[in-house]
Parts: structure tokens; sequence; C-alpha cells
């Protein structure tokens, strides 16, 4: 079993600084930093480039504002970037007839596991607050002009077992009939992906986390994993 390595020169605590996001259509920056609101993070400086695009800062929580940490940056993807994935896509004859077979199994195992790629992980501390992001969410994915089919919604609930936890979650919006599970007990996860973001090798789009821990359990999704 391998021994993990102690550092001798960290001596202060740490913590998580930032993520940076990407928002895939220059036009879109507005309508990105909008879903990033609905989300609950918030909204910190709005910075116009010179090409035209939005430069913007978040924090995952008001209380991070002041600091170095908590941070979200979103900008649009760099013309090089934007350039190297459209190269991608040509060589791998993405969106037609003789599309590489990797680009269909890729995707079949994201549909079938939001975890199965890059994604990023917000923590909440209220059942409560995520139910209600992704009922939010749910109606915007049905009627709202700008994102109505944009908004891709999985749901997995806690491996059963704490009476608990499945009666909460049996009386949940959102989980009551999601048949789904976490890689783990006591705990819950919600993912959003969406067109609007871009991420992945293919840079087609984004998927979100949101993560929700039962108080009182030593082991949750969060600390130990479990298969089954």
């Amino acid at each position: 079993m391998a021994t993990a390595l102690k550092s001798e020169t960290a001596t202060g605590p740490r913590s998580m600084g930032h993520m940076a996001l990407h928002y895939k259509k220059p036009e879109e920056g507005p309508l990105a930093a909008r879903l990033l609101g609905m989300l609950g993070y918030v909204l910190t400086q709005d910075l116009t480039l010179p090409d035209g695009t939005h430069f913007y800062r978040f924090v995952v929580d008001g209380k991070h504002q002041p600091r170095g940490d908590g941070i979200v940056y979103l900008s649009c993807v760099p013309e090089a970037q934007r350039e190297l994935m459209e190269a991608i896509h040509g060589a791998l004859n993405i969106g037609t007839p003789q599309e590489h077979p990797a680009v269909a199994t890729m995707r079949e195992k994201m549909d079938q596991d939001p975890e199965y790629g890059f994604h990023y992980g917000t923590l909440l501390e209220s059942l409560e607050d995520l139910e209600n992001v992704f009922l939010t969410l749910e109606e915007a994915n049905r009627s709202d002009p700008e994102l109505k089919g944009r908004l891709k919604l999985v749901y997995n609930r806690a491996l059963p077992g704490t009476a608990e936890v499945d009666a909460r979650l049996d009386a949940s919006p959102i989980y009551k009939n999601a048949t789904r599970h976490a890689y783990g007990k006591n705990g819950v996860q919600a993912f959003l992906e969406t067109d609007i973001l871009s991420s992945g090798m293919l840079g087609e789009t984004m998927i979100l986390e949101f993560d929700y821990v039962f108080p009182g359990y030593a082991n949750h999704v969060l600390s130990v994993v479990e298969w089954g």
C-alpha cells in the first residue's frame, strides 16, 4: 500500500483556490453568467475585454468575496483553443457519417455516468437549497427562451440502507423518482450538463456537479467510495 508523503515545508492551512471555466460562444457570455447565477454562484466582477467578450469572477459563497479562494472564473474559450477544437472535430469527422467510432463510445460512457470525464463539484450545506436550484433549472429547461433544451439534469440518490436518509429522499421533489445511485451512502449528487460551457477533449459540453452530505455520518459519499 502506498504511503502518503508529508510535505516538509507546508505549515499552514490550504483551501481550493479557483476553477476557470469557459463559455463556448463569445455572444453567450451574459447567458453563461446568468446560468452560474442561477446555480447560486455570486458575481463579483464583470470585465469587458478588448475583444468584446466578458471575463467574470464568481465566488461559491459570499464569504469568499474578499478572499483568494472559492473562486470561479468564467471567460470565453480562447481563440487558439477554439481552433484546436475545430481541428480535432475535423480530424475525427464529428457530425458526419464518417465520424470516428471512439466519439460515440465516449459520449455513451458520459451518458451512463456524468463522473466518467472531467467535471467540477460544489458542496452545498442545505439539501433544500440544492433541490430549489435544480427545480429552477428544470423549469428553465422547459420554458426559458435562452435555456430551453440546453440543460441536461441527472440525479444520484445515496446508496440505500440509512432509514432516515432514504425517507428524506423519498419525499424529495427531485430525488423521489431518481433510479440512479451515488458511489456511497448518506449523500446525494445532482449534475448539470450544458453546451453553453465547454470542457473535455471535444469541448462540446461542461458538467457541473452539486453535492449534499447528510450530517452526522462519518462515512458518506464524499468520504468513502463504495461500489454497488
